[in-house]
């Protein structure tokens, strides 16, 4: 599949409110045959000199496009994520074993929300990542193209820019992000017999999916 194909895809298939961040690919392209197009005498004619410019002015306005819309979306996030860790938090404590109102009922169902918040928080960090890769990739797909269609070396002053922006260097913090899921690193120790059995369901993955360690907790009632 051609890149534009691939993009245009991309961006269908993307969150409504994030489908004019993506690269402008269509008007850079034009540019490009725009320019390599002109007939040789035209070089350094003012109007070529405009059309580089635009082309230019055109590809720094995409990276600032695309660093505004990251650091909006990071905000997001961090705001996010803390708000997730309290939820759960709350519900421990008024629910949890331990907490000021137990219920087990109650716990389950709070645990279920956070938890559906949680997936779609994780598939948003996902499509964000996806966001990066292909704008990335456009980027250097249309600075390949126009140095070898114009002659130009524009490719690897502006590789080495875009390689400086956060919508690059973030990708690396989204899988952290991805690697500690909410639901993984606050999970509720199961309630066992033993401590021992306790330490083994853990061991064996209990609370460390999905918020599993109601369904633990559960089964040891049913053996009771």
């Amino acid at each position: 599949m051609k890149f534009g194909k691939r993009l245009k895809q991309q961006v269908q298939e993307t969150l409504p409110d994030w489908r004019d961040k993506f690269l402008s690919y269509k008007e850079l392209k034009k540019l490009v045959r725009l320019i390599s197009s002109a007939p040789p005498f035209s070089y350094g004619s003012v109007e070529y000199g405009k059309a580089e410019a635009e082309f230019v002015r055109l590809l720094n306005s995409e990276i600032d496009k695309f660093n505004t819309f990251f650091m909006e979306q990071e905000e997001d996030f961090i705001i996010r994520h803390e708000e997730l860790k309290q939820r759960i938090q709350k519900v421990i404590d008024t629910w949890g074993p331990s907490g000021s109102q137990p219920s087990e009922a109650e716990y389950k169902e709070q645990m279920r929300k956070i938890r559906k918040n949680s997936v779609n928080f994780h598939g948003e960090m996902v499509l964000l990542e996806n966001y990066s890769n292909i704008n990335y990739t456009g980027l250097a797909k249309i600075l390949k193209k126009y140095d070898k269609r114009t002659g130009g070396l524009l490719r690897l002053p502006f590789i080495q820019k875009v390689l400086e922006q956060s919508f690059f260097y973030y990708r690396s913090s989204i899988k952290a992000c991805q690697a500690m899921r909410i639901h993984d690193r606050y999970s509720i120790p199961c309630r066992g017999r033993r401590e021992s059995e306790r330490r083994k369901r853990s061991n064996n993955g209990c609370g460390r999916r999905d918020f599993q360690e109601h369904n633990c907790s559960s089964n040891d009632h049913a053996r009771n």
